[in-house]
């Protein structure tokens, strides 16, 4: 079975991710490390397949995403449509929240989270 998950192809573009954090990834970071949120345990800069989630939970089996302005171009647009795509292919789900979510709205995107991931029992 090939590896999916945390590929030696994005190992240092993932590192040089989680050492360039940006504000509303950091604000985020800060909720839900050391499994904060519902005890559940995420990993940011995650390799699944080719990509590179900005959050992920195993326990729910679900991606969450942090769009920047370059998310919201027609390239970025497609980019995204086939990266749900190969995500759901393997029964997991994305949550997406704008950078003005995170920093204005911190609070009602911890509660998406948190109904997202009643949506999947997770181990307790």
């Amino acid at each position: 079975m090939r590896t999916v998950f945390s590929k030696n192809s994005t190992k240092e573009k993932r590192k040089l991710l989680r050492e360039s954090q940006t504000d509303p990834e950091r604000i985020l970071w800060n909720r839900i490390r050391n499994r904060q949120l519902m005890n559940l345990k995420f990993r940011r800069q995650h390799g699944i397949g080719e990509y590179i989630a900005d959050f992920y939970c195993s326990d729910i089996k679900l991606v969450i995403e942090i769009d920047g302005s370059h998310h919201y171009t027609e390239d970025g647009k497609e980019y995204d449509s086939l990266r749900e795509e190969f995500m759901q292919s393997l029964g997991i789900r994305t949550v997406r929240f704008s950078n003005t979510e995170i920093i204005n709205e911190i609070e009602k995107v911890l509660q998406r989270i948190i109904d997202k991931s009643h949506h999947h029992p997770h181990p307790t």
